[in-house]
């Protein structure tokens, strides 16, 4: 059976002035396909086996190509949006043919020169295509472990779970709600520590260092917000998380252990409502 977006072994069947039809071996040879002239290795005869890839041209009709693409069928790339079209994205795979990415696939609006993350998908009608949706294409067999430092892509953002991220544009990964700290946008690289390695193989990530690592960076950047409302911040460790959280980005306990390490250190003191540089 000759399969779709993948590279396979192919037997030369039929010689014809634009090419050679090419066959699946183990098949009867009812199901053939073209293999253009200009891609057919020097010497080949009819009975000679060859390594190509198989996707549908402009016509929609299944050829063969000797081309490595970027992209086969269980992988996730990174490609470039060739051009914008009315039904959606065209990127650069490396064929003759650019690859289109539906708009229904996309995740966020796309330019032309764009570099986006994806995967390769058989469609309603028997095409191939490109999803921003990567999650089932992305390996659990990472060489990883707690403490790691790693980088991926944020391909999605989940109001309930969290940031998900192709680690390395290869491997499984999540930053847990709980974690989304900072600026974590669609689309974007994330530097981020390995918090744990699941059962089933998917990394944890946190954006920040542990907790007594990341003490000292939120007490000097507390530091920083204080001296920025001229050395009195306008509310104290009693503050609710929400006010606490819009203002220096920290958990209501991340900013307790920063208040605790500045003033151990005797570089502020506590109002009633206010916390003031010394």
């Amino acid at each position: 059976m000759i399969r779709l977006g993948e590279r396979q072994e192919l037997e030369i069947v039929k010689k014809v002035e634009f090419g050679v039809y090419l066959a699946d071996p183990s098949e009867d040879w009812e199901e053939r396909i073209l293999l253009p002239a200009k891609q057919v290795p020097e010497g080949s005869a009819v009975g000679d086996k060859v390594d190509v890839f198989v996707y549908r041209d402009s016509r929609d009709r299944m050829i063969a190509t000797v081309r490595e693409p970027k992209l086969m069928m269980g992988q996730v790339a990174e490609l470039t949006v060739a051009q914008m079209g009315k039904i959606g994205a065209f990127l650069d795979w490396g064929l003759e043919k650019d690859l289109l990415l539906p708009f229904k696939q996309q995740r966020g609006r796309l330019e032309e020169g764009d570099k986006v993350l994806v995967a390769l998908y058989i469609d309603k009608s028997d095409r191939l295509c490109a999803t921003m949706n990567v999650y089932e294409n992305l390996r659990t067999d990472s060489p990883y472990k707690p403490d790691d430092r790693v980088v991926g892509r944020v391909y999605e953002i989940s109001d309930n779970f969290g940031a998900f991220v192709a680690v390395d544009n290869l491997y499984s990964a999540l930053i847990p709600k709980r974690e989304m700290y900072g600026r974590i946008e669609l689309g974007t690289d994330v530097s981020a520590r390995v918090a744990q390695v699941r059962e089933d193989g998917r990394l944890s990530l946190s954006v920040r260092e542990k907790a007594y690592l990341q003490m000292d960076k939120d007490a000097e950047e507390l530091l920083a917000i204080i001296d920025s409302y001229a050395g009195v911040l306008p509310f104290n460790d009693k503050a609710s998380p929400e006010i606490i959280k819009r203002e220096t980005n920290m958990s209501k306990n991340e900013f307790k252990r920063a208040v605790g390490r500045l003033l151990k250190e005797g570089k502020i003191e506590i109002g009633e409502k206010v916390i003031r540089r010394r």
